[in-house]
């Protein structure tokens, strides 16, 4: 879900998004090995946002306790949500092979290339 999807489906959250991306600095790069540190790039572009768990729940929709498991490494959530919270942090999951340097060709969502 795009954040524009977002905007469309709630939106009441536009102050909310407007907020956040208007805090944003930079945007996290590098390798992602486990869910603490998917945790901890979540919750540093949620400060660096500005945002509280509750407001940024909200805009992401999902529940409170989700962006708490999230930022705190659960091993056990579920992915289509981590995904919805990356899209509206304006982030994307890019998989590649093990110590593969080139950023490839993209991958639809059928699984073929786009």
């Amino acid at each position: 879900m795009y954040l524009t999807s977002l905007l469309c489906i709630f939106p009441e959250r536009a102050y909310l998004l407007a907020r956040v991306l208007s805090k944003m600095k930079t945007l996290p790069n590098g390798k992602i090995l486990n869910t603490q540190t998917l945790g901890n790039v979540v919750r540093q572009q949620r400060k660096q946002q500005g945002a509280t768990q509750v407001e940024f729940a909200s805009l992401c929709g999902v529940g409170v306790r989700f962006i708490s498991d999230l930022e705190n490494g659960k091993a056990t959530i579920e992915l289509g949500k981590v995904l919805q919270v990356l899209n509206s942090l304006g982030l994307e999951m890019a998989i590649q092979p093990r110590g593969w340097t080139h950023s490839g060709t993209a991958i639809d969502a059928s699984g073929g290339p786009s």
